[in-house]
């Protein structure tokens, strides 16, 4: 196996992590806060990191799937650590805490072990929400511009590794261009949500740090009660409402349209009933909570659409706490979790495609079943679509439901009782962050024991990578190559 090569991409991505661990201490001054044990950690996380980078920049960089896939696991252990150590270095908490909260922000999952969230530092805060940010268009997206400038011929099989959804679409002759296009986009989108969250009233620091995990959607907050701090402020409710759906959508709809002005990419299947979903949902929720809380339809519906966006796209931001609702408008809520968002997008969970691709597969079962001798194919916007990629489907979602139940009956076995184990386990391996009950949005992960929190770093791994990329290195045909 070619360490050189992994080690020189975990050099590449730790010196530019580090660089933009750099505006951490860029807060820390202007909070006039004390931020020379956070350059320390990056002086020598920058150093040694370059060092590697260094050492290897004669070394030819290749990458086959096997060890991309290889390189892209030991990366979320690498960042779990390197953005865990500024927490450790100014919070109190354990290293099984500061993993898990490092993991839950690079995953843009949003689940918590702090109480109580404003006693933080503001470059701790900012520093959370940058996770975020960095890990929600996906770090690899970024190792990939920086790797093809090294390596013109690009590292396509990483972008493969990393990326959610069915196929890689490329818009661009490279995989360098395309990758760094999509941070062009994602860039764009967080300005405007910060300019706008600014315009309706947020102090920047808040506007900037909410709109990284708006638009990652990731969910930390600088405030105790999320979003709820600002629910008498109808402008951030709704704005937060419109770019968290934008960002669960297919980013590269976004790029055919500002780089080519055509909006065919919102028009697809997966987006029509995306919307379509959050408008069902939404409406039901609406009525469910006119009916408990006696609020008027604009005040209900607000509250609903957010919810439902907050939830469906795995963002996890609260303006109340839900969990206290009817069983029914839970029932709706969690429904949402399994929805997530579009492949391509920002959003965690199986994604809209997926549920597409399987109910028109039963669909044509049924077609066959009645129609023995027909020949019946499954067609996603006119393509007809392979087997392979059919059984692909399939198999993640095997593999999500599994991995879900597993987390489940580990929580169960803990102790917690049944709605804390199965909302929570989908909360994580889905990259939601709260759940119902114990782990509910107005609670957080702060009592689980350090054993707990290190397996449920790992489910959350597996949810940001969907399953393939962390169970293939538990098949003996992976390693035999090797």
């Amino acid at each position: 196996m070619d360490y050189k090569s992994i080690l020189k991409f975990l050099g590449i991505i730790g010196v530019a992590l580090g660089a933009f661990l750099l505006l951490d201490i860029l807060i820390g001054l202007i909070y006039h806060e004390d931020v020379k044990p956070m350059l320390l950690f990056i002086t020598v996380f920058i150093a040694v990191n370059a060092i590697f980078w260094f050492a290897l920049r004669d070394h030819d960089f290749q990458l086959n799937i096997r060890e991309s896939i290889l390189t892209v696991n030991l990366l979320w252990l690498f960042l779990g650590i390197a953005g865990g150590v500024p927490l450790l270095l100014y919070t109190q908490v354990s290293p099984s805490s500061a993993f898990f909260e490092a993991i839950s922000g690079f995953t843009t999952t949003g689940a918590t072990v702090y109480t109580d969230i404003e006693s933080l530092p503001h470059l701790i805060l900012f520093h959370r929400s940058l996770m975020h940010w960095l890990g929600g268009m996906g770090i690899i997206v970024l190792g990939v511009g920086l790797l093809s400038v090294i390596n013109p011929s690009g590292s396509l099989s990483l972008f493969k590794a990393e990326s959610t959804g069915i196929q890689v679409e490329k818009l661009t002759p490279k995989i360098k261009d395309t990758a760094l296009s999509l941070w062009g986009i994602y860039l764009l989108l967080t300005l405007i949500d910060a300019l706008l969250l600014k315009w309706f009233g947020m102090h920047w620091f808040d506007a900037v740090s909410h709109a990284f995990s708006t638009i990652s959607t990731g969910g930390f907050s600088t405030k105790n009660s999320s979003l709820g701090y600002f629910a008498s402020n109808d402008g951030i409710i709704w704005v937060t409402t419109l770019f968290m759906m934008l960002s669960g959508v297919n980013f590269l709809a976004h790029l055919k349209l500002l780089y080519g002005g055509d909006p065919e990419g919102y028009e697809s299947e997966e987006v029509k009933i995306y919307f379509t979903l959050f408008l069902i949902l939404g409406t039901a929720l609406t009525f469910v909570h006119m009916d408990l809380s006696h609020d008027t339809f604009y005040h209900a519906s607000m509250h609903a659409y957010f919810t439902i966006a907050s939830v469906m796209t795995t963002t996890g931001f609260a303006t109340i706490d839900y969990g206290t609702w009817s069983h029914l408008a839970v029932a709706i809520i969690f429904l949402a979790m399994f929805v997530g968002g579009n492949a391509g997008s920002t959003a965690g969970g199986v994604k809209v495609i997926r549920y597409l691709v399987i109910f028109k597969t039963l669909f044509s079962e049924f077609k066959r079943i009645l129609h023995p001798k027909a020949l019946i194919s499954v067609y996603i916007d006119g393509k007809k679509l392979g087997t392979q990629v059919l059984s692909s489907v399939f198999g993640f979602f095997i593999l999500f439901t599994l991995t879900v139940a597993a987390t489940a009956i580990y929580i169960y076995a803990r102790g917690y009782d049944g709605m804390t184990a199965i909302s929570g386990a989908l909360a994580l391996v889905g990259n939601i962050g709260p759940g119902f009950a114990h782990v509910g949005p107005a609670e957080n992960f702060a009592f689980f024991s350090d054993i707990d929190k290190i397996v449920f770093s790992f489910a959350m791994i597996v949810g940001r990578l969907e399953c393939y990329t962390v169970f293939i290195l538990f098949s003996r045909a992976f390693w035999k190559r090797f």
